[in-house]
């Protein structure tokens, strides 16, 4: 699943654009979705993802700390969880978060200010996440480059010893490319009320159900860190969780 994450959704909603009759709101929606997908992919395709025996590669840090947890002892109940969870819960999540294209197929509005903003405001959180990913692959790479040629963590120059990057993006924001994330599925709802479906419609429940996968999947995320890292307990207490705040000065 995490491997068609970042293509789904734009298949879904090029799909949708053909059968609107490529509608100028839906082909830019469609672009925006492609253009999402392909930095995404990018991103994770960094990460050794994608192979050509295509079950193979590497996978979310967080499924291998999950299979090794004692609520998920013996192997079925993991089973369960990754078919239930990971392969049923996530697909449908994933084409839920499209809907707004689907409610947005059948509008007789044309294109207006609030298209303008919705897609201004998603490309600008593409660009915000674009940035906070190379940020975080820079820091990434050099830490694990000198843990590579031998060197311990607690040894390594300032700030790589800490073992979480604390620069850029990341010194106001524990987790901006989630920030870009939520932000990129609420201005593509928007787009649905640019389109007439009214300010509450009923394709907003894609944005909502990611940012709460998003809350829980920063909650879990930071447990391992904390788990891993002695100095990530006052990171979180210094730095805002999403929104950027308060420089951290660790």
């Amino acid at each position: 699943m995490d491997k068609l994450w970042s293509i789904l959704p734009a298949v879904y909603v090029w799909v949708v654009a053909y059968k609107g009759g490529f509608d100028p709101r839906l082909v830019i929606m469609a672009v925006l979705a492609t253009v999402w997908g392909a930095r995404l992919t990018f991103n994770f395709a960094l990460k050794g993802a994608y192979k050509l025996k295509f079950w193979t590669g590497e996978e979310d840090y967080r499924w291998p700390w999950l299979r090794k947890r004692k609520e998920f002892q013996p192997r079925w109940k993991w089973v369960v969880f990754n078919f239930l969870f990971i392969s049923i819960y996530q697909n449908l999540l994933v084409l839920l978060t499209t809907l707004p294209a689907l409610a947005a197929m059948e509008s007789e509005c044309p294109l207006g200010w609030l298209d303008i903003v919705a897609a201004v405001l998603m490309a600008g959180a593409i660009a915000y996440e674009a940035i906070a990913d190379v940020q975080q692959w820079r820091f990434q790479s050099t830490k694990w480059g000198m843990i590579k040629s031998g060197k311990k963590l607690e040894e390594l120059p300032s700030p790589y010893n800490r073992g979480f990057n604390t620069s850029g993006l990341w010194r106001v924001s524990r987790h901006p490319n989630y920030l870009g994330e939520q932000t990129i599925w609420v201005a593509f709802y928007i787009f649905s009320i640019a389109a007439g479906a009214g300010i509450l419609n009923w394709s907003i429940c894609g944005a909502v159900l990611l940012i709460l996968l998003f809350l829980g999947s920063s909650t879990l995320g930071e447990y391992i860190s904390k788990s891993k890292y002695p100095e990530y307990s006052n990171y979180i207490k210094t730095v805002s969780r999403f929104f950027p705040g308060k420089p951290y000065r660790g």
